[in-house]
């Protein structure tokens, strides 16, 4: 397990879904220093009574509050290297049924709201550091009834492509999470529709962690210098840098 042996400062969004709770508390023991973000009031009160975070609640709809947390995480730490979204929503349904609310709501939150919140973060995150989201594995092979989820995740793994070009002067890792289909029951709160039918899920645990891991090792100048975008899934090596 890597350490952050330097007290790493970082911004977790989406602290008070299943993944980003995994992903604070594996931080916090390792002894980084973290500011929270989310949506759920009573889970971000719950974080800061048992952790001492400083917490803030975000509105996905909310683009310019999102768009200032990672200044208001590197006033409340001292400073920032680094910054994980892990907020998102899935929606279900063959691409002609989708209502366009729907559709619309998918987009702001799996794309539109973690683009804000990096886009804030570019100018406060510190160079070498990292700049981090979940999109997820749907990326690579989006199954039928996922049209729309899958465009919304896609639609942030384009962008952190970019984003990563355009920062590689300052070192800066952009890492495009593609985490597998995890045992959360976030296929089952659909904001429409039902699942495709699927495989059990992956317990979340090692996957997490190992996310951690690499996050980590970006900072110790463990990985090759450079900025990337990482099609990051567990148990692969790391992808190509851009």
């Amino acid at each position: 397990m890597t350490t952050c042996e330097s007290a790493a400062r970082i911004l977790v969004v989406g602290a008070t879904g299943e993944v980003g709770r995994l992903a604070a508390t594996e931080l916090i023991g390792r002894g980084a220093h973290l500011a929270l973000a989310g949506r759920n009031e009573r889970r971000l009160a719950e974080l800061a009574a048992s952790s001492g975070c400083p917490t803030r609640r975000l509105d996905a709809y909310d683009l310019d509050a999102c768009a200032g947390a990672g200044p208001w995480a590197r006033a409340k730490l001292g400073g920032l290297d680094g910054v994980l979204v892990t907020i998102g929503v899935a929606g279900f349904g063959p691409a002609v049924e989708v209502p366009n609310a729907a559709a619309e709501h998918l987009m702001t939150v799996n794309a539109l709201c973690p683009m804000a919140v990096l886009r804030g973060a570019v100018p406060a995150v510190r160079d070498g550091g990292f700049l981090a989201a979940v999109s997820g594995a749907i990326v690579n092979a989006p199954l039928t009834g996922t049209a729309d989820y899958a465009a919304s995740k896609a639609a942030l793994a384009c962008w952190l492509g970019v984003l990563a070009r355009e920062e590689r002067r300052r070192r800066i890792a952009v890492v495009d999470a593609r985490l597998r289909h995890l045992d959360t029951g976030f296929a089952s709160r659909a904001v429409v529709g039902s699942p495709p039918p699927l495989r059990r899920g992956r317990d979340p645990g090692p996957e997490v962690r190992a996310l951690v891991d690499d996050l980590i090792a970006h900072l110790e100048d463990l990985a090759p210098r450079g900025s990337a975008t990482k099609p990051w899934q567990a148990g692969t090596e790391p992808a190509g840098r851009c």
